[in-house]
């Protein structure tokens, strides 16, 4: 018993930093390992004890990166309250899908999501000008400095992110990987987020819709067995978060990106063989 929970605080710190590091929670990583290492285990317990990680990864991520100075609150908590509708209605759904179509579809999600961080790009716009600017309607600007003195400025597309983070709550929820992976790549792609600034603000946003998701699933019971695995977990991912946090200013994103990529096409095959075939 010692050794199986030493061996899931050693799971958490792993994705507490990897999720931190790339403003994705972690989710992404938890959730096909927990399927693998549970396949009879019901698909709404897998999904709640992968977003109560990372809502407390992401909690603990959002403190290190307030700090930091890098997080867009304004339109963190507009990207929060438009994707809550969708990730309650998702935590829902997920507890009526059988787990061999949640292992197929995961495991496309998965491939797709690969393909999304080999291929995204950030958008090269023009730094934002200082001071008040007329922008079409829909675009504001942003100004932020971080605790190292480095100014921000840039201009969103505001009404596409509200559009897009409520969309991505259902879907995260449903699949119990927090979201932040689709919304990273999402921030700096579609919406003119500079990287790190799309990092710490993903888990900010992460840190409010994983919470309602988590409560949604304690409420409905989803966790009445699995908590001790849970908190071992969490307990390691807080931990976890604080050194990805830490560790975003020295790692170069790109070769971070491509490891993943592969990480998830390994997994991906896995879950579909799982999926299909029962093996």
């Amino acid at each position: 018993m010692v050794l199986e929970i030493a061996g899931f605080i050693a799971l958490g710190l792993a994705i507490g930093t990897i999720g931190t590091l790339i403003g994705a929670g972690g989710g992404f990583i938890l959730l096909p390992v927990l399927a693998l290492l549970n396949p009879l285990e019901p698909t709404g317990t897998l999904t709640a004890t992968s977003l109560a990680v990372v809502a407390a990864n992401a909690t603990s991520g959002t403190i290190a990166y307030r700090r930091q100075g890098r997080i867009d609150v304004r339109s963190g908590i507009w990207f929060a309250l438009a994707a809550l509708p969708g990730s309650i209605a998702g935590v829902l759904l997920a507890r009526t899908i059988p787990r061999g179509p949640f292992d197929i579809a995961f495991a496309l999600v998965l491939l797709a999501l690969a393909l999304v961080v080999v291929r995204v790009r950030p958008i090269m716009q023009p730094a934002a000008p200082v001071g008040h600017v007329a922008h079409p309607w829909g675009r504001v600007s942003r100004e932020l400095t971080d605790s190292e003195g480095q100014i921000h400025r840039y201009t969103v597309e505001f009404p596409l992110g509200v559009a897009t983070s409520f969309v991505i709550g259902f879907a995260s929820s449903l699949l119990g990987i927090g979201g932040g992976f689709i919304h990273v790549p999402a921030l700096i792609a579609l919406l003119g987020f500079p990287v790190h600034i799309a990092t710490a603000t993903s888990h900010f946003v992460l840190a409010i819709t994983t919470s309602i998701g988590t409560v949604t699933h304690i409420l409905a019971g989803d966790l009445n067995t699995t908590w001790p695995r849970t908190v071992a977990i969490a307990a390691g991912a807080i931990c976890g978060a604080r050194i990805g946090a830490s560790l975003s200013r020295r790692v170069r994103g790109v070769l971070i990106m491509r490891l993943l990529a592969l990480a998830l096409v390994i997994v991906a095959l896995r879950l579909a063989a799982q999926g299909l075939l029962g093996v």
